[in-house]
């Protein structure tokens, strides 16, 4: 009886002590509500978190928080009065960094928590903001063990592959989550020591396509007192303001006299006068790891993805169901793309699988890529990162680079 008792006694002392160690991010006056996206279900536990990721939504809380909740693209949410939402369990993994590497380590997405600041990599952020960041962050690096130096703005893990600026994967694909670099800010959140260099330009694994960029993460520029300004000038092209997105209808080019073009409609790069302003506005799309979501206005093929709108590897998938490539799309479907089209641009259509062919078998080592698209059976469109060869439905359609 009396050994009865003890092991008792032993039992709930294991669990006081398991309770107490129950990990939190519901730290005392964080303004904090659970908003998980529908992909929270989906997204595996991630092995391990070696970093935290801060960004900038670029645009305004509406139609951010609303991507980020329907795409599950962030673990957290923090909106200019200094609420917080849970968008994807911090455990898991969330689709925030798109093509990413550090330390010569790939897909950051696998190793970190995403947090999505609304505001401008250019722009100082509020209050409220500051005081949520300080103690969300307080609590994730508790739980996570992350010390300051991991803790990195998408700036300093995007990468770009060759384009048509640039021949050699280099950084500089994006300025999202700019700000946080800089000495004063980081303070004001909590952190202190950051990462002096980049160690995959080092390496000599990417080059650096933006000299502006690296001068602020790791330069004099994250002790100065401003950010600059997106002005088109003698060295600093459109690409090197807005990266991928210099060519995207999300980004207005405001000339010196005043006109203004969006970035799908310069006809000439080499034509843009010096003086240009780059600013960003709310988009007709959305772009993420080669599927463009079409907005709720409903813009025609050529104004959202260019000459790539008819051909025969740009895929559309409407609301209702129906695919179709570029070139079967009718001039009234051109005319208008229905809000909620999926595209997909610059694929090849692999085929399904079926009891003879599996992913593997359709695309090889790409099966499992971010970039490689599936088609379930129900609709359902998943990238590489999301599914497990074994277990993809049959009649499942393949899209990949």
């Amino acid at each position: 009886m009396k050994t009865l008792r003890m092991a008792e006694i032993a039992h709930v002392a294991v669990v006081a002590l398991l309770l107490m160690m129950t990990v939190s991010d519901a730290a005392p006056g964080l303004n904090i509500t659970s908003y998980y996206s529908p992909k929270n279900a989906q997204r595996p536990v991630r092995d391990r978190t070696d970093y935290i990721i801060l960004h900038t939504t670029e645009g305004s809380k509406k139609g951010s928080l609303s991507k980020v909740y329907r795409n599950g693209e962030a673990n957290y949410f923090v909106d200019e009065q200094g609420r917080v939402y849970r968008i994807i369990d911090k455990r898991k993994v969330a689709l925030h960094c798109g093509t990413s590497m550090w330390n010569g380590r790939r897909n950051i997405d696998l190793f970190s928590v995403g947090i999505e600041v609304v505001g401008y990599h250019n722009k100082d952020i509020t209050s409220a903001q500051y005081r949520a960041l300080r103690i969300l962050l307080a609590e994730l690096k508790r739980i996570f063990r992350v010390p300051d130096e991991r803790v990195l703005t998408h700036s300093m893990v995007a990468y770009g592959e060759p384009n048509r600026w640039h021949r050699k994967p280099h950084r500089g694909r994006k300025r999202c989550g700019m700000l946080f670099a800089k000495t004063s800010v980081r303070s004001k959140i909590g952190l202190g020591k950051a990462p002096a260099y980049d160690p995959d330009v080092r390496a000599g694994r990417l080059v650096n396509a933006d000299e502006y960029l690296a001068n602020m993460l790791y330069g004099r520029g994250r002790d100065s007192t401003t950010m600059g300004k997106n002005i088109i000038s003698h060295g600093r092209s459109a690409w090197d303001i807005a990266g991928d997105d210099h060519d995207k209808p999300g980004t207005i080019y405001v000339f010196p006299d005043g006109r203004q073009l969006r970035g799908n409609e310069v006809a000439d790069w080499r034509k843009i006068p010096t003086g240009t302003k780059v600013v960003s506005a709310e988009p007709d799309m959305v772009e993420r790891d080669g599927i463009v979501l079409v907005g709720s206005t409903g813009c025609s093929a050529k104004e959202l993805i260019g000459k790539a709108c008819d051909r025969d590897d740009t895929y559309y998938f409407l609301p209702d169901g129906v695919l179709k490539s570029g070139r079967e799309l009718l001039p009234a479907e051109q005319n208008k793309i229905p809000p909620g089209t999926r595209i997909l641009v610059g694929y090849q259509l692999g085929g399904r699988i079926t009891n003879m062919k599996s992913a593997f078998d359709i695309c090889g080592a790409a099966w499992n890529a971010t970039t490689t698209q599936y088609m379930f059976p129900d609709g359902i469109l998943r990238h590489g990162g999301e599914v497990n060869e074994r277990t993809i439905p049959k009649n499942t359609l393949v899209f990949f680079k």
